[in-house]
């Protein structure tokens, strides 16, 4: 979703409070995330190999997602997500879960 330009926020009612208090964690802690050196270059550039488009128009989505000026689907955001978080660590026991029993 794109706003234009004097609208609102998507995530804030005007009134100080947030209409979607998920989504205003999900960006507070994204923020954070990308406030890393080269981290919103390399998700872009993850995003631009996985679902078409250059990696410029990523960085600017990204951008302006950040900004509040186009709210991420659900798919988008839990696929960013999944970006920052990083690949799975394998378990240091060899993969095999211990027995209670």
């Amino acid at each position: 979703m794109v706003l234009p330009a004097g609208d609102e926020s998507p995530v804030s009612s005007g009134r100080g409070k947030t209409d979607r208090p998920y989504l205003a964690a999900w960006l507070r802690r994204t923020r954070r995330q990308f406030a890393v050196s080269g981290r919103l270059s390399q998700i872009a550039l993850v995003l631009s190999r996985q679902e078409g488009g250059s990696l410029e128009s990523w960085r600017e989505r990204l951008a302006g997602i950040l900004d509040e000026r186009e709210t991420p689907d659900f798919e988008l955001l839990t696929k960013i997500d999944r970006l920052l978080a990083g690949p799975a660590r394998p378990d240091a026991s060899g993969g095999e879960q211990d027995s209670f029993w």
